[in-house]
């Protein structure tokens, strides 16, 4: 805490939050310092901003999300410094089911070092990750884009199929 809200117990920093919510979280929350108990202060909502955040789409030095972007992040897609993603983590180390980034975990890797089932770095280079990337690549650049529907379709055939390989 900064010597002037030490001496004083005030609080530093502050919280501003929207008045509409959707299931009980603000859509937008946006905070940082602490309280006037010296408590540091989280953002939380669909859309959080703040040294602590959690929500949707969470940007913050420390921050889980469904989107989560910052320093050490936690979510389903993640982008960071140390990323921890479901399915895709991009940053310097990454662990992800797609990871990409310096040092790389998951089942496709692309990175400089890592260990993953599939990986493409300076001293391995498995074909299926190469595939994975580039067809990935390829739909990105794609007049149109990737359609939801389409990865939905092929995500959760795609998972299946994963989950019944660890079953047998």
């Amino acid at each position: 805490m900064p010597a002037a809200c030490e001496a004083t117990r005030s609080a530093c920093g502050f919280e501003w939050k929207t008045r509409a919510s959707l299931f009980g979280l603000p859509l937008i929350c946006v905070s940082y310092g602490r309280d006037s108990q010296g408590r540091t202060r989280i953002a939380r909502g669909w859309l959080a901003v703040g040294q602590f955040a959690f929500g949707g789409i969470a940007i913050g030095q420390f921050g889980a999300g469904i989107v989560a972007i910052g320093q050490f992040v936690a979510g389903i897609l993640s982008c960071g410094q140390l990323a921890l993603g479901i399915l895709m983590a991009v940053g310097q180390i990454s662990c992800g089911v797609f990871a990409i980034g310096q040092i790389v975990v998951g089942i496709y890797g692309v990175g400089q070092i890592g260990w993953a089932k599939y990986l493409w770095c300076e001293w391995r280079t498995d074909m299926e990750a190469v595939s994975m990337f580039s067809t990935i690549k390829m739909m990105l650049l794609h007049e149109g884009g990737i359609r939801i529907e389409e990865v939905i379709k092929g995500g959760l055939r795609w998972g299946s199929d994963w989950l019944s390989s660890i079953v047998k």
